[in-house]
């Protein structure tokens, strides 16, 4: 079965969905199955990943109300990963989820996935950047959570904030939730805050924070305006170098774990 793996920050701006699409492309790229959920109704995975969401006539929308299966909305990319795509249809899930049972409605993805990780390695989900009904869907169906986060002030409080999300997740509706890591993304070396935040992150969580650090790169932002992974767009970017580490950092934490 496959493992499961949830990438969120509730701040927006911070790479994680460049994250979760240069990790997908990366596992892919050393041979590994992959679907990448794109749970955000930004649908910014799917158009990242060269897929257009504003013609889909079906989304992972429709997965969540029950409408069809995971197995007929999944999209294969070029770049050797599937997505199970999204757009602004998304957004009104929460409230038509809300009119089901309580803890149903928050463990909708977790079924729907239970029908195709089987046919995985790896599923990756992009969260969307609020801890709302869907995000909890996304970590109610993960094995555990890899949270990208810029090494700012502000972003260590809303941290706190999405630890404590993942323990009451932990005890409501996934036992078996853990906390990945954190990886550090968009760093400068030329700003000393960053720096002195990026020690405080190791202080505080230790191994929990990844070895791999992802620079300010502006290709990386190019890329995504392509429908491409950073690391096929360009490879020899100080960005998508970071990715490809960043990905094989990842394989050698699940062979250890």
């Amino acid at each position: 079965m496959a493992q499961i793996f949830c990438i969120t920050n509730q701040k927006g701006g911070v790479a994680k969905t460049t994250t979760a699409i240069n990790l997908a492309a990366g596992l892919a790229q050393m041979g590994k199955r992959v679907l990448l959920v794109d749970l955000d109704p930004q649908g910014n995975a799917s158009m990242g990943s060269g897929i257009n969401k504003f013609g889909l006539e079906r989304s992972v929308y429709h997965v969540l109300l029950g409408w069809t299966g995971a197995n007929e909305v999944r999209q294969a990319t070029q770049w050797g990963y599937d997505v199970l795509p999204s757009n602004r249809d998304l957004s009104g899930a929460e409230l038509e989820l809300t009119e089901v049972g309580d803890r149903d409605a928050r463990l909708r993805l977790k079924g729907a996935l239970q029908k195709v990780e089987g046919q995985y390695d790896y599923v990756l989900i992009d969260c969307p950047p609020a801890l709302s009904l869907l995000t909890v869907n996304g970590l109610a169906a993960a094995d555990g959570v890899v949270i990208p986060m810029q090494c700012e002030y502000f972003a260590m409080e809303g941290l706190a904030d999405l630890v404590n999300t993942i323990r009451v997740v932990r005890r409501n509706f996934n036992e078996d939730l853990q906390l990945i890591g954190v990886l550090r993304v968009m760093f400068d070396t030329r700003i000393t805050l960053q720096a002195d935040v990026s020690e405080q992150l190791k202080q505080h969580f230790g191994d929990k924070v990844f070895e791999t650090i992802i620079p300010r790169n502006v290709r990386l932002a190019e890329a995504s305006s392509f429908g491409m992974p950073g690391i096929v767009f360009d490879k020899s970017s100080r960005g998508a170098e970071a990715y490809v580490d960043f990905s094989k950092e990842m394989l050698i934490w699940l062979d250890k774990n």
